[in-house]
């Protein structure tokens, strides 16, 4: 065990969401150990434990926080072309998920049944379609059908990222053009695309 430090209790959890980050980055989450966290923070196992009662908890914090980093940097732009602004998002996305595969992975895989872990995925999509949405400027009928839209294209796309991660079946260039052509033939039926995306060349 390294040295302990006194640390006040936001630092000492702030230390913990970075080891326990590192480490469910760094390898599948059944290989992970409290053991391991509370040794690298170079804390006794009885303290990880009175800021987190298990694995599964502090893999929530720190999957939380992803995903609000996530959305702090999606932002959308109502002057501004909606499928560039869509477009980049992904990638934003494909770049966290590519660095952070094994996180990924256990969220959508090992603990695809957590209901914690499963809000936090829920919100981030709902947060997102509501972010895209409010740029559009639609309201009602058109707004409802163009959000359970957004809501379902997200789901497929987390999903295909899954796929993507976990044996690279197509490339990162494949997965983004299938994102994007599977969002203008979705919207395509419910709304005027080229309109509503701000792409009236009719290409993404």
């Amino acid at each position: 065990m390294t040295a302990r430090r006194r640390m006040n209790p936001d630092e000492r959890r702030r230390q913990l969401l970075d080891v326990g980050a590192r480490l469910f980055a760094a390898g599948p989450y059944p290989d992970v150990r409290m053991e391991d966290v509370a040794e690298q923070a170079g804390i006794s196992r009885a303290l990880l434990y009175r800021y987190f009662p298990n694995k599964t908890a502090l893999f929530a914090a720190i999957f939380q926080e992803a995903s609000d980093r996530l959305l702090a940097k999606t932002r959308i732009d109502p002057a501004g072309s909606l499928v560039e602004q869509l477009s980049a998002g992904l990638d934003l996305h494909f770049d966290y998920f590519a660095a952070n595969r094994n996180t990924v992975l256990a969220a959508n895989r090992v603990l695809a049944g957590d209901p914690v872990i499963q809000a936090i995925i829920n919100d981030e999509l709902a947060e997102l379609s509501r972010r895209v949405l409010d740029a559009t400027g639609l309201e009602g009928a058109a707004r409802k059908a163009v959000f359970a839209t957004l809501t379902s294209w997200l789901v497929f796309v987390r999903a295909l990222c899954v796929e993507w991660l976990d044996g690279e079946p197509f490339t990162r260039a494949e997965l983004h053009a299938m994102s994007v052509g599977a969002l203008r033939g979705a919207l395509g039926a419910v709304t005027d695309v080229d309109r509503l995306l701000g792409d009236g060349d009719g290409h993404g």
